[in-house]
């Protein structure tokens, strides 16, 4: 009976310390998407982000894929991203020069539970581009990442130097 009971206690202390987790994954996701006040410099590291996801072991500690500058890392059921399911993380950057044209930065793409006003609005607020909604299969084959998702509603959120430069006046 006792350790009927300390594993019950030890259970409900995981699940609660895997949700602690899985919110701590998502602001740091958030923070380095989100611009610093009056700049057009993103607040948070996106290696550090997803190095997070990898010990989480929600990424692979390879991406599935690197396209040109771009590292594509499929995630693992489980992660959110503002109430919708992450499927994608990006990473943009430069190690070598291969050609024209690097844009620094993180692009996600979610499943979208309902709707998508609260991604649209933090895109606004950030200087992020949204595509919604996005053809992630197709997507996905363009950079030679053989996977298939079911059909579904999919947006993609990229908050890049790109984005970032824009002028949306």
């Amino acid at each position: 009976m006792k350790r009927a009971i300390a594993f019950m206690l030890l259970a409900a202390a995981s699940t609660l310390a895997h949700a602690g987790n899985a919110q701590q994954l998502e602001d740091s996701l958030i923070h380095a998407l989100q611009l610093k006040p009056g700049t057009n410099e993103r607040s948070g590291y996106s290696g550090k982000a997803i190095q997070a996801y990898k010990q989480a072991g929600l990424v692979g500690r390879r991406p599935n894929q690197r396209f040109d500058y771009t590292d594509y890392y499929l995630v693992a059921k489980g992660a959110s991203f503002l109430g919708h399911e992450l499927v994608l993380i990006e990473e943009e950057y430069i190690t070598q020069y291969i050609g024209c044209c690097v844009s620094p930065g993180v692009g996600v793409t979610v499943k979208v539970n309902s709707s998508t006003k609260n991604l649209a609005a933090f895109a606004k607020a950030n200087h992020c581009t949204l595509l919604d909604p996005v053809d992630l299969n197709h997507a996905l084959r363009d950079v030679a990442i053989q996977a298939r998702f079911p059909k579904a509603h999919y947006a993609s959120l990229s908050c890049r130097e790109r984005d970032a430069d824009r002028d949306d006046d």
